[in-house]
């Protein structure tokens, strides 16, 4: 469908040649290492902020259109999505885009894929960039064909098309037109009615090769000369090996060379089982423990310790009021993993001067100041190039594992290394997801609402990403050792431990308290949802407890709690299709449940209905159906809003069902998926359906954490609705489940 150019801009057009790949100017005004550069222009929307030269997003020239984002493809389809946005706003076919990635030599710094960041920040970025460049080259056009740029419309293929039916293609504008400019940010979008991009279920780019056995991820990657390598470490964070004998490599043909930093040791190989049974040979050796022992007791309890106290909510003067009943409970949840079914991997070349590291960060720029560092280098002679790895959304090992590879390249300059963790290296290095714990009370009034509201977290620190060399693990192993981070909490309105601490429901008293609790006994960071996955377990559970004793349906009892049209709006279509009216009520084996938020009370809104059978002999809970609505603003690409939605209730039903890291005094002991027990196909709910609330024209909100939380408190409610026993600590475990029935 083609439009008008309404906007007239004679005056920025230039003579220019060809168009340049991206802007330095903006990158210096970054902090080395760090995220994302500060803002400098802080009138434009979304990453556009802090890079708004439009070169640095977008290029036009003989061989096509290419489009650059700072964030990186994790398996949440944002490839597909920042190329329906381009598409949409330059009114071409998607297959006209080729999109760059996370890229250090190429792309802008737009810090870490993280926090449903990306259609947010870069997506509003790359249609505020598009929708500048299709005017600029409609300017151009009008100059060209001698006829105003207000009467031009789009051909739909990459051009315009004069009343008189001339055209002028995009790549021949090109070669007289420069778009080293700022962007403005009163150019308007295509018209709603025109789209043809947003808003269709475009089949996603990345699905192919990971279907058919392509060429898909870092671990594939094979380049000429390349050497294979491991890292050779104790079996967890705190260990040692004993002693390193390099006489036990003996008689091993094939090995290259046994690099050593300090405490930092790589075998490296020509072939990838000699590096394997290398490794094998010298932890023969046997491992101690390097550092203090490990707590016992149960996960929370090393959240005892001295914590730095923040209100993060305070209204109507506290929570002095006291209605005719009070409610309280206490929620846990354990250390948990991000389970990535690959081991982490890296590839790295050190050649010429400069190091060139493949990796599966999800901060390029980040991870590159840490690197440079640790190796010794300028930072703008490392070049970190994202490619996909195992899925994990959050801080795995693939940060470390860049640092590892990193260091065994230096040591043999010109041969490209690949190092990859082994299983076990893995399950006992990676950062976790630290364990929390939410204290909540509340005062119901003679209506049975509630009066007054009293909510407290406990947490450790949810970002451990590398900034410098001291964040990553051979870091700490090199001579002399690099420091490590202090942990900070992230301030609110995101938050950290605290994200989604504040209620979304309107209460006349609320007061609500984060404690940070910095030091941890086990290795933390981020972890998909941060600490929403618990506080809206804790808050969402705890409605439904106060909705039993206020003898109100849960889903009524929210709704009179709330005053956003929106939210209100996702509670009702989730509880009309689930059936909520007419569903299944407990019977000691069957029940449902129900669980609402907003993704840090600014992005996604999702409510998650389902039902559960329990099993009393075993305490085998199996979840029959799921029933899910998310209201994620503008929806680029519905199939692939429905995935992540998806893939979240399916991520947080095995968080809130089986996981939990373990450990003794001297390391952990969840090394394996037999020990570490996730989701399997049997476990999968017996139907997933997802609703979805498209709001065309409005922002962009982030979706890809939007149903961890609602899902684990959903699952929390239906179980209590089944057999009558609420269980408020992570894992719903069979075990658990079946000691609180009682059989």
């Amino acid at each position: 469908m083609s439009e008008a150019v309404n906007i007239s801009r004679r005056s920025v057009l230039g003579a220019g040649g060809l168009i340049v790949a991206f802007s330095l100017a903006p990158r210096a005004l970054a902090q080395e290492g760090g995220g994302a550069p500060k803002p400098v222009a802080p009138g434009l929307p979304g990453s556009l902020k802090t890079t708004p030269m439009l070169d640095a997003w977008i290029r036009v020239d003989a061989e096509g259109i290419t489009v650059f984002t700072g964030k990186a493809e994790l398996g949440q389809g944002i490839k597909t999505a920042l190329i329906q946005v381009a598409a949409e706003e330059l009114d071409v076919a998607p297959g006209a885009i080729r999109l760059v990635t996370a890229d250090t030599g190429r792309t802008p710094n737009e810090g870490v894929t993280a926090g449903s960041h990306s259609l947010q920040d870069s997506g509003t970025a790359i249609q505020g960039a598009a929708a500048n460049v299709r005017l600029l080259l409609g300017e151009a056009a009008g100059q060209k064909l001698g006829v105003a740029a207000e009467t031009l419309t789009t051909t739909g293929d990459g051009g315009f098309k004069a009343p008189d039916g001339r055209t002028a293609s995009y790549r021949d504008l090109a070669a007289g037109l420069s778009l080293h400019v700022a962007a403005r940010p009163d150019v308007p979008h295509r018209p709603l009615a025109a789209r043809r991009a947003l808003g269709t279920n475009l089949p996603r780019v990345d699905i192919p090769a990971k279907v058919t056995g392509g060429p898909a991820y870092v671990h594939d990657l094979r380049l000429p000369g390349m050497l294979h390598a491991r890292v050779v470490r104790g079996p967890s964070v705190g260990t040692d090996l004993n002693a390193l004998d390099e006489a036990a490599l003996a008689g091993l043909p094939g090995v290259v060379k046994l690099v050593r930093n300090g405490r930092f040791a790589a075998i490296v190989a020509e072939r990838e089982w000699t590096a394997v049974q290398a490794l094998q040979r010298l932890q023969q050796a046997g491992w101690r423990r390097a550092s203090p022992t490990l707590p016992a007791g149960d996960p929370p309890s090393s959240l005892q310790g001295a914590s730095q106290d923040e209100v993060i909510q305070d209204v109507g003067g506290g929570v002095a009021a006291r209605g005719v009943r009070t409610v309280q409970a206490r929620y846990s949840r354990p250390w948990l993993m991000h389970g990535a079914i690959g081991p982490s991997c890296a590839v790295a070349q050190f050649q010429d001067g400069q190091l060139t590291v493949w990796t599966h960060s999800q901060g390029v720029y980040p991870l590159r100041g840490a690197i440079a560092q640790l190796v010794k280098l300028p930072p703008d002679k490392v070049r970190c190039i994202h490619m996909e790895g195992a899925g994990c959304y959050g801080h795995n090992g693939a940060d470390d594992v860049a640092g590892d590879a990193a260091l065994a390249a230096m040591a043999l300059p010109g041969r490209p290394v690949r190092l990859q963790w082994m299983r076990e290296q893995e399950h006992g290095w990676e950062p976790l997801g630290c364990t929390q714990a939410a204290q909540i009370e509340a005062s119901l009034d003679a209506a049975g609402r509630i009066a007054a509201w009293k909510f407290d977290v406990w947490s450790h620190s949810h970002n451990g990403r590398p900034t410098t060399a001291g964040g990553l693990l051979a870091g700490l192993e090199v001579d002399p050792p690099f420091q490590t981070p202090r942990p900070r909490p992230i301030p609110m309105p995101e938050g950290g431990g605290d994200r989604n601490g504040v209620a979304i429901y309107a209460f006349p008293q609320a007061r609500a308290v984060s404690h940070f609790i910095e030091q941890a006994p086990l290795r933390a960071s981020a972890l998909r949802s941060l600490g929403a996955h618990l506080n809206v377990f804790a808050i969402e559970s705890f409605m439904d407890e106060c909705a039993k004793a206020a003898g109100a349906d849960p889903v009524a009892f929210r709704l009179a709690h709330l005053t956003d049209d929106r939210a209100r709006a996702v509670i009702q279509l989730c509880a009309d299709r689930f059936g909520w009216a007419n569903r299944p009520r407990g019977d000691g084996r069957r029940g449902t449940g129900f669980a609402f938020a907003r993704y840090k009370n600014l992005a996604s809104y999702c409510a998650v209905a389902l039902e559960v059978e329990v099993e009393h002999e075993t305490g085998q809970t199996t979840v029959r159906r799921v029933v899910a609505a998310i209201d994620s603003g503008d929806v680029v690409n519905p199939d692939g809003l429905k995935n992540q939605t998806e893939g979240g209730i399916v991520q947080a039903l095995s968080w809130s069902g089986l996981e939990a890291v373990t450990f003794d005094a001297d390391h952990r002991t969840s090394f394996d998926w037999s020990a570490y027990p996730v989701a399997r196909f049997k476990d999968v709910p017996g139907a997933v359906t997802v609703h979805v609330l498209n709001r065309p024209g409005t922002p962009f909100l982030g979706a890809g954490e939007a149903a961890q939380g609602p899902a684990s408190a959903a699952l929390a409610n239906a179980v209590a609705d089944a057999c009558g026993a609420r269980l408020r600590d992570l894992p719903l475990s069979p075990e658990r489940v079946k000691a609180a029935v009682g059989i």
